[in-house]
């Protein structure tokens, strides 16, 4: 890629993970081309379809989803109280962007979603907490990473939509966390 077209590209995704933090992943195209300082055909020559901005920006996002769980799995307390942790931050994860948790828990499990790598990346950070909980005998066997997912940001989507505080959306995640733990 030619030096000005890669500028060009990282300035609409700069722009993008600014608009789509301010107003949500849907968000008119046009306006983060305006606002990159490109017309509308260099956007879609970069990024042919919204998902295909929504994975650029995300990108990111996944180391930081890597660094979330490792902290996760150091962290200190009873097993309630470590699966609340990481429920939390998952919630915290998912909720970078208005929209972020409908579009993330929507496309959990959807082979064809354009951000299911980012997804996947999720699953596999849950599923590291799960494990390491399993093996000490405190979560179910029959729990899933996706099943975890679904819940959890399904409580996150609420929590978007609905604007609520952290110390409303707590009690959800316990009762999630309750119905996981044996």
């Amino acid at each position: 890629m030619r030096a000005d077209a890669q500028r060009n590209r990282d300035r609409i995704v700069e722009v993008a993970r600014q608009v789509f933090r301010e107003q949500g992943y849907d968000a008119p195209l046009d306006l983060i081309a305006k606002q990159a300082g490109v017309g509308p055909g260099t956007l879609y020559r970069h990024f042919p379809t919204r998902d295909d901005l929504i994975d650029a920006v995300m990108q990111a996002w996944v180391d930081h989803v890597q660094d979330t769980a490792d902290k996760a799995l150091t962290h200190e307390g009873a097993p309630r109280d470590r699966l609340l942790n990481w429920f939390e931050e998952y919630v915290r994860l998912i909720s970078v962007h208005k929209g972020g948790p409908a579009k993330i828990t929507g496309a959990m499990g959807d082979e064809s979603s354009p951000i299911r790598s980012k997804c996947e990346v999720l699953q596999a950070a849950s599923g590291r907490v799960l494990d390491e909980l399993r093996a000490e005998g405190a979560v179910r066997d029959d729990v899933t990473p996706l099943q975890v997912a679904r819940l959890v940001g399904g409580v996150a989507t609420v929590a978007d939509t609905s604007d609520l505080e952290l110390a409303t959306v707590r009690p959800m995640l316990e009762v999630i966390a309750d119905g996981l733990l044996t």
